[in-house]
């Protein structure tokens, strides 16, 4: 048997390599942005610290608002609960109304949806967290089934910029990218 060896093209890869490196740089100045918003937070003991200009001290059962990458840090050494129960109501919101969505609409969500998500989901036991999981990759297999449907057929509208997370719109753009090139190519074709 004769073997069929086909050149890559190296721009297909080079654009997939850069549509990875914006996703890491998306998820991870969205996370930063979102650590440093201030959270809810309830002393869980007596507290005291004071650390090059922070200056922080409570009484047990106290109640306050603390930047979210400071609250993670004391919730891991068991000395707060960070006070996150809208997170759960949000999620629990944005899933409904993508599953009443129509067919062909996407439902709009925050900039930083799955990194809100992922937070939430990383502080839960296996036990809660199995059914908002699920639920979850349902909701995301919806809407990259509807992202890939509008991509292939026109740029990014306004409107619709609105309606997609931070990542969902570079996936958009590289859909877009990749379906407009595909379709030149299929046509173009002698």
């Amino acid at each position: 048997m004769d073997q069929v060896i086909i050149a890559h093209n190296n721009d297909n890869v080079d654009r997939y390599d850069y549509f990875k490196k914006q996703m890491d740089f998306i998820q991870k100045f969205y996370s930063i942005k979102y650590l440093m918003e201030e959270t809810r937070i309830a002393f869980k003991k007596n507290f005291s610290i004071n650390i090059e200009g922070l200056d922080l001290e409570a009484k047990e059962g106290e109640i306050g608002s603390i930047p979210r990458w400071l609250a993670q840090i004391l919730e891991e050494n068991n000395s707060i609960e960070i006070q996150d129960t809208d997170v759960l109501i949000y999620i629990s919101r944005s899933l409904n109304r993508e599953r009443i969505s129509k067919p062909h609409d996407l439902s709009g969500i925050d900039l930083d949806f799955y990194i809100r998500a992922n937070d939430f989901i990383k502080r839960l036991k296996d036990k809660e967290k199995e059914s908002i999981v699920v639920s979850l990759n349902s909701f995301v297999t919806s809407r990259i089934e509807k992202i890939v449907k509008l991509a292939a057929a026109s740029a990014l509208s306004v409107d619709l910029e609105k309606k997609l997370s931070a990542e969902e719109k570079e996936l958009y753009n590289f859909i877009h990218k990749s379906s407009s090139e595909f379709k030149q190519r299929a046509v173009n074709r002698s």
